[in-house]
């Protein structure tokens, strides 16, 4: 835990990610990262330098199976509260448009729902469980499919909707995390998409794998060249002092 809260704190305080009595929903599909996402800032708020409050929101995709029941016990014993809103989102996907593929509408459907679901919370800031091999993955699929230099940003504001979108796993890796939920043996949810794992990103994570055995840290050296360069929004204030 303290090695989790370290990395998170880090990238709160390096990106301004938390303001005084910000109430913050945290999107909780389930898995890992979401769940250890959870954990790190239920057990934040504790201990910040200013007052915030956290809410899980689960959007429920439509998929038989998938048992939350775990997961609003898990918030019980942190004190948070725990909004599950029921969606068609499979079934728009796969059996009304039967796309092939789903995974840029679904992502779409699933915003848009968690926005509005954050919003009737009284949340105005949403924390998203992408982490550090996220990071690097994104801005390598841009760079090989799409020709440009881009990555999600560590921050970002939607102004349409007035909502502030953070993610606080920015310097925590997938292994951290993975080590994580299974020595706090967090709830977790299995997902049974059928394009899960099959996708472009799995693709560039074994590329990276692959490159990490001859070249060692490469993904660090690769997260540390997105924020020198820096890609907008990207350039973290390493000058923050605790209060």
């Amino acid at each position: 835990m303290q090695k989790l809260l370290s990395s998170v704190r880090r990238a709160v305080d390096h990106y301004h990610m938390i303001s005084e009595n910000d109430r913050i929903a945290v999107g909780v599909s389930g898995g890992k990262d979401s769940l250890t996402l959870l954990m790190a800032l239920a057990n934040l708020r504790r201990f910040y330098p200013v007052p915030f409050e956290v809410a899980a929101i689960t959007l429920e995709m439509g998929y038989d199976g998938m048992d939350f029941s775990p997961v609003q016990d898990l918030c019980d014993g942190l004190g948070v509260e725990y909004i599950r809103i029921p969606t068609q989102i499979k079934q728009i996907i796969f059996d009304v448009r039967q796309e092939a593929n789903p995974c840029s509408l679904c992502a779409k459907m699933r915003r848009g729902a968690l926005h509005e679901a954050a919003l009737a919370a009284g949340c105005h800031k949403v924390a998203l469980g992408h982490h550090f091999d996220d990071a690097v993955e994104t801005y390598l699929l841009s760079l090989f499919y799409e020709g440009r230099i881009s990555c999600f940003k560590p921050v970002t504001w939607l102004d349409r909707r007035d909502i502030t979108l953070i993610r606080p796993l920015l310097y925590t890796s997938e292994q951290d995390i993975r080590n994580f939920a299974r020595r706090q043996a967090l709830p977790v949810v299995h997902n049974p998409c059928p394009a899960d794992g099959n996708t472009k990103r799995q693709e560039v994570k074994e590329l990276l794998q692959s490159l990490e055995q001859s070249m060692p840290g490469v993904r660090e050296r690769i997260f540390g060249a997105m924020q020198r360069y820096p890609l907008p929004g990207w350039e973290p204030d390493r000058t923050f002092r605790k209060r």
